[in-house]
């Protein structure tokens, strides 16, 4: 959904639709091929809020030609998440109290409603500039959705769209969310896989302002006890065939301080690769 804010644009599971602005200056990233390098930075289990501030470092860098694309992977600290679009129904007492059932509740900038990110999810954040692989906005939450119904084939899970309703279904029951927001044309937010989490905070919200949209996960639908670290390298490499990108995985302190983002220092609880 356009705001009135300049050169900014959210999209989320409510309304994928919109536009981006598009930013000069020289790319660093590089071609081989078809395909871009690009850098995978693997966060392992954090806190949302240095997950965020992580982003937003990266996107500024982007932007700045300073750094390719990326894309982050992690998975959260029990947290509920606002969108741009949430009202207080959807939340109930959460929406003035700050927290649910002991878990905290933040807003962000991303489009979409709310939801629920714990551990157990394969929760994905690209910085990508927009222009290199899509039109627009509509254009890039389908390929989000692409690349998680393409990760999750090979599992036997039949995920899918729903007509009107962005995001990854199984049947009538969401699977994964994709919320995003998008400004001097380059990515930021992105989508959030149930693989292995409790379904049971969905419950207390309307997610993603769908009422009466049930959840499921992997786990659930498969019955299987699927390590969380082999459906994010489904999700790799369905992200890198679906946009042509080679990701090179980065050692995520070095890599930083490399770097002209300049986060500060990021409190992973259970880093992988850094």
């Amino acid at each position: 959904m356009a705001r009135a804010a300049k050169r900014r644009v959210d999209v989320s599971d409510r309304d994928p639709v919109g536009g981006a602005q598009d930013h000069p200056g020289e790319d660093p990233a590089q071609a081989t091929g078809d395909q871009v390098i690009g850098h995978l930075l693997d966060l392992g289990l954090t806190d949302y809020q240095e997950a965020s501030r992580l982003q937003v470092a990266l996107h500024q860098a982007r932007v700045q030609n300073a750094i390719g694309d990326t894309l982050l992977l992690t998975e959260h600290l029990p947290v509920y998440t606002l969108g741009r679009t949430t009202r207080p129904a959807h939340v109930g007492e959460g929406w003035a109290r700050g927290m649910i059932n002991g878990i905290p509740v933040l807003s962000t900038d991303r489009g979409g409603s709310v939801t629920y990110h714990g551990p157990g999810q394969v929760v994905g954040y690209p910085i990508l500039r927009l222009r290199t692989y899509c039109d627009g906005p509509k254009a890039y939450v389908n390929r989000l959705e692409e690349v998680l119904i393409r990760a999750l084939d090979p599992l036997k899970v039949p995920a899918g769209r729903r007509a009107g309703m962005p995001g990854v279904w199984v049947g009538d029951r969401k699977i994964a969310a994709v919320g995003v927001r998008i400004s001097e044309g380059v990515t930021r937010h992105g989508f959030a896989l149930n693989v292995a989490n409790v379904l049971s905070p969905f419950a207390a919200i309307v997610p993603c302002g769908l009422a009466g949209a049930g959840m499921t996960s992997v786990a659930l639908v498969t019955g299987a006890a699927l390590e969380l670290e082999a459906v994010g390298l489904a999700v790799i490499g369905a992200f890198q065939e679906v946009f042509g990108l080679a990701l090179q995985k980065e050692h995520v302190a070095e890599w930083l301080a490399s770097t002209d983002a300049r986060p500060g220092p990021i409190e992973c609880v259970n880093s992988k690769g850094a």
